[in-house]
């Protein structure tokens, strides 16, 4: 690993260690220590929604344009003063033009930080190098979780005002660290004949695989993510009896299965088509859906079905840790030369685009329609193994199965040379 990817792995850990303090306690910060009610605290979740989906579409230009580095340093400085904004807001307004910001700013943290990683790995690192960003990002909100919950106090506002300067300076302390890598010399489309914005949109579009993944994207990120904090929890609740606790502790195991199992998984990963571990992950969340529907319908005991419960969390996380080091190096193989950024922004865009719609088909299914709710997600997750399945046919040996193309060339290179072990 060169200074280069130290630095940026360090900025990922730096910037989940900072959401990590504030966004499990935001909609009690705005509703309850702010006095401004659910309805605005509900607003400020679909703000960070709305900015993302307003700005990840410029983002990816100007990552094509200009590079990451100064986007990232410009979405860093963005957020820092949404965050610090935050924490001082008092009025309705001033809490949703702070949320805009921050929201803003963290979307084209993602594809920027993304690109950065496609710029200074090669195609046989790639893997190793995304699964590493997804174990530091889990353990980053993780222990910025812990360490907030304990430092915050409902009844004193002032303890939430620090939590979101700590926010805050995370995000300046990480100006710093990426100001310093020195990024490899990449390709530019500024360099080449200029694309039109719609131009560079209409070759992506073009991308036959790129649109099959991208739906694929959609149904994962809808499937999954988009029900961990609505209409999971809420089925849970509702019709599992499930404590508040109880939830913590499924979040919980969700988070220490990533962290356990994320390298143990990766050389399974790296040895296989990326199509067909995507399959096997929608396998594994059918799987988790069916546990899922014991905890809530089985008629069991309480014990039961919060053991269950946890365990569904639990299922969900191997699945995570099997997609982090498969999905981003294919989007980056996807992407023609120097056109990274604008792929991983439209990447970005299709999950932000999930999660907003996640919630809010989820949420009141998962609250009242408990059977239904249950089925249907069940089916999405079987269509993930399907669309998967399906995309595999329309990528090529290098984008699906990496490994295997570098075998070949060792092969051919002489029988006297090895490939380099991936634990090397």
């Amino acid at each position: 690993m060169g200074a280069a990817m130290r630095r940026i792995h360090v900025g990922n850990a730096l910037s989940a260690f900072g959401l990590g303090f504030t966004v499990p306690y935001l909609y009690v910060y705005v509703a309850q220590v702010r006095g401004l009610g659910a309805m605005t605290a509900g607003s400020v979740l679909a703000v960070f929604a709305v900015a993302a989906l307003i700005v990840l579409p410029f983002a990816g230009r100007a990552i094509v344009r200009r590079g990451p580095l100064p986007v990232l340093l410009g979405a860093l400085l963005t957020a820092a003063v949404g965050a610090l904004s935050l924490g001082l807001a008092g009025s309705a307004v001033s809490v949703l033009l702070s949320a805009a910001l921050l929201g803003a700013g963290q979307a084209v943290m993602q594809p920027a930080l993304a690109t950065m990683i496609v710029e200074c790995s090669a195609s046989e690192t790639r893997s190793r190098a995304f699964a590493t960003q997804f174990f530091l990002q889990n353990l980053g909100l993780g222990v910025g979780g812990l360490i907030g919950g304990h430092l915050v106090d409902a009844t004193r506002v002032s303890s939430f005002t620090l939590l979101f300067a700590i926010e805050a300076a995370m995000f300046l302390l990480l100006v710093v660290v990426m100001a310093t890598v020195r990024m490899p010399r990449a390709p530019r489309v500024g360099e080449a004949p200029a694309l039109s914005a719609r131009g560079s949109w209409k070759q992506l579009l073009g991308n036959r695989a790129m649109v099959q993944l991208c739906v694929l994207g959609f149904v994962m990120f809808f499937a999954c993510y988009g029900q961990f904090e609505s209409g999971l929890s809420a089925y849970g609740v509702e019709a599992a009896g499930i404590s508040t606790s109880a939830l913590g502790t499924a979040l919980a195991a969700n988070t220490a299965v990533i962290v356990v199992a994320q390298f143990a998984v990766l050389r399974f990963v790296e040895r296989r088509k990326r199509s067909r571990v995507i399959a096997v992950v929608g396998l594994i969340w059918a799987v988790a859906w069916l546990v899922a529907g014991y905890a809530g319908l089985g008629h069991g005991s309480q014990e039961m079905a919060t053991a269950a419960f946890v365990s569904t969390y639990a299922l969900f996380g191997l699945g995570e840790a099997l997609l982090s080091p498969t999905v981003a190096p294919l989007v980056a193989d996807l992407a023609p030369t120097g056109m990274a950024g604008q792929y991983n922004s439209a990447f970005a865009l299709v999950k932000q685009l999930a999660l907003a719609v996640g919630p809010a088909v989820g949420g009141p299914m998962g609250a009242a329609l408990h059977g239904p709710y249950v089925v249907t997600f069940l089916l999405f997750s079987l269509g993930i193994t399907v669309l998967a399945l399906r995309l595999g046919r329309r990528l090529t040996v290098a984008q699906d199965q990496p490994s295997a193309v570098r075998s070949r060339v060792v092969t051919r290179g002489g029988a006297s040379v090895e490939p380099v072990s991936a634990e090397a």
